[in-house]
């Protein structure tokens, strides 16, 4: 649930006495379906067995460790390229290090086993390869997601017209509110912990670490869209190529590199804080500076903590986007690069408790 420390403003709000209509995402976890692209195939042959599955109403950290049981091996063994939702039906690679052996005659069977009575739980086994590696994490291109949208955004006459403008003019590039836990917990335990001093043993997976950097963020894009500023390149921009990892520093603007940024083909970037050396400089940095400088305990804590600082761009762009209608309900169809989140979408489209 969105809590007022982490309710950023959507990129095109409406007049001040209209507020964005109620909608519904998850009515059913076959509402918001989620199928990875890891954009590369598995080679054939190695130690790592390679499977492609369906799950429902599972975390990828749940589906891990019964994976891990059903096969024998330590949960260390087992490796994932992103966390997918729970209350979904999503489609993803895992890794079993399986060296000299198979996996269990019946691996289907012994997974339904470990799924227990609730019948809401589904694995499916879709396909399998040998691959030489573990399958690492962010090493996916990114996901399609398949949603089905109820309530009363299905009848805003002006929903198609802001669609429009998401799929033109690019899409706030939040952090999601899972990022955050339910109720914003994850981010008030990272506070917490930052303060006392971060250590590994109380946070194995660096999900505090996550929700601090990822708060911090969405504080910065916050404010670059409250100054009109989150898709046009500020000077000492560090300006990040649709598509692609590649960015380069923007000295001075120029037509040139707006007219880019207006067709999408350049994004700015927010920093994701930490240790190290800010790589923005002039204007942009010092707005960084501004926004990190009124969170001075998390910010201070990411750098003890020796977590490096990264770039994030502020905007994303869909992928082979659709809209369709059905009676009582809009289908949307769209990829987003790794790391980011379909709730962003929704939420310049739709309210929810959940965005």
């Amino acid at each position: 649930m969105t809590t007022e420390a982490t309710r950023w403003p959507p990129a095109w709000p409406r007049s001040h006495d209209e507020s964005l209509p109620a909608g519904d995402y998850r009515a059913v976890p076959e509402d918001f379906v989620v199928e990875e692209c890891l954009g590369f195939s598995p080679e054939g042959e190695g130690e790592h067995l390679w499977l492609w599955v369906e799950k429902r109403t599972l975390t990828t950290h749940e589906l891990a460790r019964m994976l891990a049981q059903a096969c024998g091996v330590r949960e260390r063994d087992i490796g994932y390229a992103g966390m997918k939702d729970r209350q979904a039906v999503t489609r993803q690679w895992l890794s079993v290090h399986l060296p000299g052996r198979e996996a269990p005659e019946n691996l289907q069977a012994a997974l339904e086993a470990r799924l227990g009575t609730d019948e809401a739980r589904v694995v499916c086994l879709l396909d399998q390869a040998r691959h030489p590696r573990k399958l690492k994490r962010g090493v996916h291109r990114g996901n399609r997601f398949l949603l089905r949208l109820t309530g009363d955004v299905v009848e805003d006459p002006s929903l198609e017209a802001r669609w429009r403008r998401l799929v033109e003019q690019g899409v706030p590039n939040y952090f999601g509110p899972q990022r955050f836990g339910p109720e914003g917990r994850n981010l008030a335990r990272a506070r917490a912990l930052l303060v006392r001093g971060w250590r590994k043993r109380d946070d194995r997976q660096g999900m505090l670490l996550s929700a601090a950097r990822s708060y911090l963020f969405n504080q910065l894009l916050a404010a670059r869209i409250a100054d009109g500023s989150w898709a046009t390149p500020l000077p000492g921009e560090l300006v990040m190529l649709e598509g692609s990892a590649s960015q380069f520093l923007a000295d001075d603007m120029d037509d040139v590199l707006r007219e880019r940024a207006a067709r999408l083909d350049v994004h700015p970037s927010g920093v994701l804080w930490g240790s190290g050396r800010l790589a923005s400089q002039g204007q942009a940095a010092e707005r960084e500076r501004t926004v990190i400088a009124t969170e001075p305990e998390l910010a201070a804590g990411l750098e003890a903590a020796e977590v490096r600082m990264a770039r994030r761009p502020l905007r994303l762009c869909l992928d082979a986007p659709r809209l369709r209608r059905e009676a009582g309900a809009l289908h949307l169809a769209f990829g987003l690069p790794r790391g980011a989140f379909a709730t962003a979408v929704l939420r310049e489209l739709m309210t929810n408790p959940t965005l």
